[in-house]
């Protein structure tokens, strides 16, 4: 109760001061304004760099945590691995029929008879 009632005397001292002096009251808001902004500013800056070190932080703990797959990926890329593994081998296969194709053929050695 007692708070209440010190509650409410101060906001009716309040009123009475701020019309009383409202022309001091202009006067010192716009002289802290620019302090406002600087203060501002410079706590935005500050947890704007600290949030950028966090997150570079969480990256590198990322980083550092081994790869490991579910086990459907497993599956798939094993799936993938034996695919390309047969496209490789196809390839190779390709590749050494065609320079066999473009081999020019040599020309026979004679050898000598020889009578004897």
């Amino acid at each position: 109760m007692v708070a209440l009632v010190g509650g409410l005397i101060a906001l009716l001292l309040g009123i009475i001061g701020l019309i009383s002096w409202w022309d001091e009251f202009l006067w010192l808001l716009k002289g802290c304004i620019p302090l406002f902004l600087l203060l501002g500013g410079a706590l935005a800056t500050y947890l704007g760099s600290e949030e950028m070190k966090d997150k570079r932080r969480a990256e590198m703990e990322k980083a550092r945590e081994p790869f490991t797959p579910e086990p459907n990926d497993v599956e798939k890329y094993k799936a993938e691995v034996a695919e390309l593994k047969a496209k490789l081998e196809a390839m190779e296969s390709d590749d050494e029929v065609q320079a066999e194709e473009e081999k020019p053929e040599e020309p026979k050695e004679e050898k000598p008879v020889t009578e004897g």
